[in-house]
């Protein structure tokens, strides 16, 4: 996470991903069209481990719905509730909330968490 969108952010995030987890092969990474995700970095390391990069046609919100839903929770359950004083703390709260949303929060409809999730399709 960081303060201005880059080639970057994006390619370090994946880097961190693949080191920290195991990461099921086939794996389909969809983005919109910033120019992060058209960069020639991005391509070669989506190659370099066999990600197929997808994208979102221009302008429309619906082709990532699964991302905007979390991002509006994300929001809605832990972002507007607090006030931050300095970049840090953002960035531990997004932390914290995409560990609580991934192995803690569950589902209403599975009554599972993700992470749960995840493992049963294993």
């Amino acid at each position: 996470m960081g303060t201005k969108k880059s080639v970057n952010i994006v390619t370090a995030t994946i880097q961190d991903a693949f080191k920290k987890e195991k990461v099921a092969g086939g794996l389909a990474l969809h983005s919109d069209q910033g120019f992060q995700y058209s960069s020639h970095a991005y391509f070669r390391l989506t190659t370099e481990y066999a990600i197929t990069p997808s994208m979102s046609r221009r302008g429309n919100c619906l082709d990532n719905a699964c991302i905007e839903n979390f991002f509006g929770m994300l929001k809605t359950e832990w972002i507007q509730r607090r006030k931050f004083t300095t970049i840090d703390e953002a960035r531990e709260a997004v932390e914290q909330y995409i560990h609580y949303y991934n192995y803690e929060r569950c589902n209403l409809k599975t009554k599972l968490t993700p992470y749960e999730r995840r493992c049963q399709s294993a």
